[in-house]
């Protein structure tokens, strides 16, 4: 995707939100299943620099201006925020938290977006409707997690467990600061650049965990379960390739608490993939939290749906 001074088209937007929404809100699940074979440092590893290189192929391919230390130093330092801090956080911890208590806590980042969004503090606390959405939106993921939290609270390792919740609330931020970061600095044009540069700067920065860890030299490739290996494959066409370069092409294009609200949709399309594709139920309680954050969601947007007041000319 590029961006350009023209105003992007409706169904490209749309289209963007969708794999967002939708391809995100399944990599939950796939990361626990990747996990099954892949210590966590060497799959972020292994699945951003494989998706880093597929993607600068593909540049390369499309005559884009790749190799511009201008171009270079914002993606970089953007990839290492929402992709190392920000995903190999989620990535580390869902070693020992349930999926579920992870999307609640990935879910205070549309918060943290609109605290760290210096430029657009005045626009943004003064919009109620996107204040009071942001805040029941955070409200329905809890709602919609309620039963699942209480039920696995009593299990959680007391110290262990609530510095790795500690962590995804700074992984939260870090994801958030990288975003409002690539929004305003980002030099290309190109998502697919900008995209490339991301995860092959994250991708690098796991590998000395997985030395440090030991991971790299107990990784036999060959005893890996196939499911892993498709989790894996999943992870990097979709949620890296797809997924992350719409999600850098709507930051340039939409406004940054906007796009911010995947992060309240992710855990609906988590929970109903679970009821059509795994059999699982869903509960009065869970209805309650999805009318609530889709709620939420129409909210934060009340402001594009008003007309603008008609203005009288005086003669």
């Amino acid at each position: 995707m590029q961006t350009s001074t023209k105003t992007p088209s409706t169904f490209m937007v749309v289209l963007a939100f969708a794999t967002v929404y939708i391809v995100w809100g399944s990599t939950y699940f796939f990361i626990q299943r990747a996990l099954e074979g892949f210590p966590p440092f060497f799959l972020g590893a292994f699945r951003f620099i494989i998706a880093g290189l597929l993607m600068l192929g593909w540049s390369l391919l499309q005559g884009e201006q790749v190799f511009s230390w201008k171009v270079m130093k914002p993606a970089l330092i953007t990839g290492l925020l929402l992709l190392f801090v920000g995903n190999g956080v989620v990535i580390w911890v869902e070693q020992f938290l349930p999926s579920a208590m992870v999307a609640i806590m990935v879910s205070s980042a549309p918060l943290w977006f609109v605290l760290l969004d210096k430029p657009k503090w005045s626009e943004n606390l003064s919009n109620k409707s996107t204040i009071l959405g942001l805040v029941v939106g955070f409200a329905g993921v809890i709602l919609l997690f309620y039963e699942k939290i209480m039920a696995t609270m009593s299990s959680l390792n007391s110290g262990r467990d609530l510095f790795a919740m500690a962590l995804v609330v700074l992984g939260s931020m870090a994801w958030a600061g990288g975003s409002l970061y690539s929004k305003y600095n980002s030099v290309s044009k190109s998502a697919t650049v900008n995209s490339t540069w991301q995860m092959l700067a994250a991708g690098i920065a796991f590998i000395p965990g997985t030395l440090l860890t030991g991971e790299y030299t107990s990784v036999d490739l060959t005893a890996i379960p196939l499911n892993a290996w498709l989790a894996t494959t999943y992870l990097i066409v979709f949620g890296s390739i797809a997924g992350f370069s719409a999600y850098v092409w709507l930051l340039k294009v939409q406004p940054a608490t906007k796009v911010s609200t995947y992060a309240y949709v992710n855990p609906v399309v988590a929970v109903l993939l679970g009821i059509f594709f795994a059999h699982e139920t869903i509960t009065m309680m869970q209805i309650a939290g999805l009318v609530v954050i889709l709620g939420s969601v129409l909210l934060i947007n009340l402001h594009q749906y008003r007309k603008p007041k008609q203005v009288t000319a005086t003669c």
